[in-house]
């Protein structure tokens, strides 16, 4: 069993060097090609949600990848320090409706975080996520083919 695993602060720009070296070692560990776009655009998607719950919470720890090799799967496990579902907020200002301005914010941000979740279950068959105090975890893994050697 190989693993590779990744660390990075949670800057929106270390999303793209995520992406490629996902796909870089999905191709290594024998994942089809024409699913390779499929395991960028998911691991897009969760580190992307990992940074926004990082920088949300303020949490300096960083957004951790681990993208493991096994005999016939390959997974990836993109893991933020946000435990359980995240803290409301404190804000004192109202909106239209007579929500607070954090309030609306967390909304805003629940349903940026239920969509990437979506995107990620429609790219990918088998999905996982869970959170503990610890933090959450987004698990994808893909099936693998087994390098063929020429005669």
């Amino acid at each position: 069993m190989a693993t590779v695993e990744l660390r990075f602060s949670a800057q929106p720009e270390h999303v793209r060097t995520a992406r490629l070296v996902a796909a870089a070692v999905a191709r290594r560990a024998g994942v089809d090609e024409a699913v390779l776009d499929e395991v960028r655009l998911a691991v897009g998607e969760a580190c992307s949600r990992a940074v926004g719950l990082h920088r949300g919470h303020g949490i300096t720890a960083p957004v951790r990848v681990v993208l493991t090799e096994e005999e016939k799967v390959f997974s990836i496990e993109v893991g933020d320090g946000v435990s359980g579902a995240g803290g409301g907020g404190t804000g004192e200002s109202s909106g239209a409706d007579g929500a607070s301005s954090g309030e609306l914010q967390e909304s805003d941000a629940e349903g940026e975080d239920e969509m990437g979740l979506a995107v990620i279950s429609g790219l990918v068959d088998d999905v996982e996520v869970t959170s503990d105090a610890d933090g959450g975890v987004i698990r994808m893994s893909w099936p693998t083919t087994p390098a063929v050697t020429p005669p």
